[in-house]
Formats: structure tokens, C-alpha cells, sequence
């Protein structure tokens, strides 16, 4: 079974999860499976490639900009990029699949 929707998604690399409700090809509209996975598989999956914090310190000093740090620290993935993340990550861990559940 493949991944064909994603309903929604939160990723949050401080608390190293990944939030995940969608459905599966031979899901019907009435059911969504739900899923936390830890975020460093994002990472060893090559999907976790994120901007570094610190590549405009130097700037901001010498030219006395305002850079928000904060802004860097998000960390986002395009919907098709999750679908590929989790059709690879349940190709792998197959058991890990979770139930449909009733909506």
C-alpha cells in the first residue's frame, strides 16, 4: 500500500517528532491513520536538510542587519517530499504501518 494523502502534519525538531494523519491507496474517506515518528529518520532518510542558524552571523555583525534566527529554525518539508519520506519509512518498517482508524 502507498501513501496517497497527506491531511495534515507537524514537525517539531525540538521535541525530534514528526505528527502525521493520512491515507493510504486502499483507504476509503471515513478513515485516517495517524503516525509520530522520531525525526532523526527524516535525517537518515536524506529528508531533513534544513538551513543552518548561523550563515549570516558574520553579516548581521559587519553590517549591522537584523536577522531573525528564529525564522531558519523552522524546519518545513513539501507535501510530496513527506509522501516519499513515508512511503520509503513503511517500505522499511512495514509493521509500523498504523491502523485506519474511523473519522
Amino acid at each position: 500500500m502507498e501513501i496517497i494523502e497527506i491531511i495534515s502534519n507537524f514537525i517539531n525538531k525540538d521535541n525530534n517528532v514528526v505528527e502525521v494523519e493520512f491515507r493510504m491507496d486502499g483507504d476509503d474517506e471515513t478513515v485516517v491513520r495517524i503516525d509520530t515518528i522520531e525525526f532523526e529518520y527524516l535525517n537518515s532518510f536524506g529528508y531533513a536538510m534544513n538551513l543552518p542558524t548561523d550563515i549570516f552571523d558574520d553579516m548581521d555583525e559587519e553590517w549591522d542587519l537584523d536577522f531573525d534566527d528564529n525564522e531558519f529554525e523552522e524546519f518545513s518539508i513539501s507535501e510530496e517530499d513527506l509522501i516519499s519520506f513515508l512511503n520509503e519509512y513503511y517500505d522499511v518498517f512495514d509493521d509500523r504501518i498504523p491502523d485506519a482508524e474511523q473519522i
